[in-house]
């Protein structure tokens, strides 16, 4: 891990370090057993692009390959080479599988994920708590439910750094998308790898994670606040829709990311609803107090 400064040799008066900028097919060294190539797939939801991982300096795993770009997909070849063994998937959207198949004709590696979906086929299905074991490292599979239902995120066991996905990124919060997305579970999830001992967290999207207890908390508390910013909206305002929820608590949103905030809305209600809270059922519905 990148070593900090002891707190009496700072400057109080000197500038701040910039934050890293992210450069496409560019392998950066994270750790002694991890590099960084970011795939060339910036956009509203994905950030710089997204991030795909390997892991190993003589046997080599890959995280998240990205999408099907021959370009990223050179580049993760190039710095691997035959030393790429495995290919991980933390799950099955269109950001971070497609470029398995593609990686494993180039590598001859064996793909690993959950199961197979959304046109990825696994040579070996992952579930909670399966490994894989190499003479340099070890990578847990840690079954993290929520953003997707067959979401993983993989725990490198030396250096406890946790390979999040999309469960959680660095400097936004997640969409979770009914009904494949459930709240319920997501910040199950959360509290699971909270108790983790971990060191930092590899993010599918975003910057190196460096204080992850911290940021774990941050999306515990704006869940919590968001969920009981719903609630009170319902009780006081009920029987109110979706949009209606949407309009009065994210003022001035990006109009694009409007359908992203009704998912995660709904989403909530959902939860709402379990918990005996609230009553309603679909998206375009109204919802009411119980």
């Amino acid at each position: 891990m990148p070593r900090r400064r002891a707190p009496e040799v700072v400057d109080p008066d000197a500038e701040p370090p910039a934050p890293e900028v992210l450069v496409p097919g560019v392998a950066r060294a994270l750790t002694p057993l991890v590099r960084r190539i970011v795939a060339p797939n910036p956009g509203m939801m994905t950030g710089p692009g997204t991030n795909t991982y390997l892991v190993g300096i003589d046997e080599i795993a890959v995280i998240d390959p990205g999408p099907d770009d021959p370009a990223h997909l050179d580049a993760i070849a190039g710095c691997g080479g035959d030393r790429i063994r495995w290919i991980l998937c933390t799950h099955t959207h269109l950001d971070h599988s497609p470029g398995a198949e593609g990686l494993k004709a180039r590598t001859g590696a064996e793909i690993r994920a959950w199961d197979s979906r959304d046109g990825l086929i696994v040579d070996r299905k992952m579930r909670h708590g399966d490994r894989v074991e190499a003479t340099e490292f070890r990578l847990r599979a840690v079954h993290t439910p929520g953003h997707a239902s067959n979401h993983l995120c993989y725990l490198l066991e030396e250096e406890r750094v946790l390979f999040s996905g999309d469960h959680i990124m660095e400097g936004s919060t997640v969409v979770i998308r009914p009904p494949d997305g459930n709240m319920a579970k997501y910040l199950d999830s959360l509290a699971a790898v909270r108790t983790l001992r971990l060191k930092a967290i590899a993010p599918g999207h975003g910057r190196l994670i460096e204080d992850p207890k911290a940021a774990i908390d941050d999306y515990l508390v704006h869940r919590q606040e968001r969920e009981a910013q719903i609630l009170e909206l319902v009780v006081t305002k009920g029987p109110i829709t979706v949009d209606d929820l949407v309009e009065a608590i994210y003022v001035g949103l990006n109009p694009d990311l409007v359908p992203m905030a009704r998912f995660s809305v709904h989403a909530h209600l959902l939860k709402l609803s379990k918990d005996g809270q609230v009553k309603g059922r679909s998206i375009d519905g109204r919802w009411s107090a119980r």
